[in-house]
């Protein structure tokens, strides 16, 4: 998505956000009152391209446009000031909306740049990475403190949550199947066995996603790209946690997933230690819920699929690499017994 600015000189500083010009950062600074523009720099990393750096005469911010949807800049908003105000999560703030069009073409956000590594940077060694997964797991459950009179979802209109009509339990068997409707119209490498393999664990989970639970906020998207860490004296903290656009309110188990997956498909015992270690630093501090076992799989499943739908699409191709004998199940099945990695599962 380019913006629509005629003539400009300027960088392209990615392909969604197209050519933005020192004018145009100028314009968007002084509208929130934050000094004069300095320099920009591309955003590393990432599937979007939505983000920039941008430095000013009165400090270092993210620049964040050209959105997906009308609800994904207020949403975020939304959870940003609540995490702020009621949490110690470390979320840039303040979190300022503009929502004119005039400058780029689009609506966007600026946020302070929080400062830090990402847990995924090669240099750090193997006691630096235990120390860190403790860390997001101790993290997490901070995060899951803010908590909901009910499980939903942010919605425009109303400007603040509204429940799932059919409930959570009903909510996130829906979304599971929806994912993988999804998934099979990309090609025969979603097969029906996996779609009976997904009925399989939806009967086998059903009476534990009976069980109540406090509806917390789930950031649904906790990879470790979207933290920041930074050393002080012997250990690593957290300092920054971003992209809030997929969350909502639900089980606070359904976080724990991704970066599950994420530890055990490094490979190799260290690795399956930093799982087991992420895992029991967030139970220290919420206790297990009975059931967890049995929803476990089907939790699983579902952050799996999410990652398989979006690799299959004719555009990305992540899974072409594989043997064309491998469908889905066959990826993910592996995963869905992590739950025997956390003490309280032994």
């Amino acid at each position: 998505m380019a913006n629509n600015a005629d003539n400009i000189t300027g960088i392209e500083y990615s392909k969604r956000l197209g050519i933005i010009s020192p004018d145009q950062f100028q314009a968007a600074l002084k509208r929130f009152d934050l000094g004069d523009f300095l320099e920009a720099a591309p955003v590393t990393g990432g599937l979007f391209g939505q983000n920039v750096f941008v430095t000013s005469t009165k400090g270092q911010y993210v620049l964040r446009g050209a959105p997906h949807y009308p609800w994904q800049f207020p949403k975020e908003c939304f959870g940003a000031k609540l995490l702020h105000e009621r949490t110690c999560v470390p979320v840039a703030y303040p979190y300022l909306l503009d929502a004119a069009e005039d400058i780029f073409g689009w609506n966007y956000i600026l946020m302070p740049r929080m400062q830090g590594v990402s847990p995924t940077d090669k240099k750090l060694t193997g006691a630096d990475n235990v120390n860190i997964a403790r860390e997001i797991g101790k993290t997490l459950a901070e995060m899951h403190d803010l908590t909901w009179e009910f499980a939903g979802e942010y919605d425009l209109t109303a400007g603040t949550i509204i429940p799932f009509a059919e409930g959570f339990s009903q909510w996130i068997v829906s979304d599971v199947r929806r994912w993988l409707e999804s998934a099979q119209k990309h090609g025969a490498r979603t097969t029906d066995e996996d779609a009976d393999w997904i009925e399989k664990l939806i009967m086998e989970a059903e009476p534990a996603l009976s069980i109540s639970f406090q509806p917390c906020f789930v950031m649904n998207d906790t990879n470790p790209g979207n933290f920041l860490v930074r050393r002080s004296s012997d250990r690593w903290n957290m300092s920054g946690l971003f992209d809030l656009m997929e969350y909502s309110f639900g089980d606070g188990e359904v976080d724990l997933m991704r970066l599950t997956a994420h530890y055990l498909d490094l490979g190799g015992h260290q690795d399956t230690a930093l799982a087991s270690v992420f895992g029991n630093a967030y139970f220290e501090e919420k206790p297990m819920r009975p059931g967890f076992a049995q929803r476990h799989p089907l939790y699983m499943a579902r952050e799996r699929l999410i990652v398989w739908e979006y690799g299959t699409r004719p555009e990305c191709r992540w899974f072409d690499g594989l043997p064309k004998d491998i469908s889905f199940q066959k990826w993910a099945e592996r995963l869905t017994s992590s739950y025997r990695l956390f003490s309280s599962c032994v």
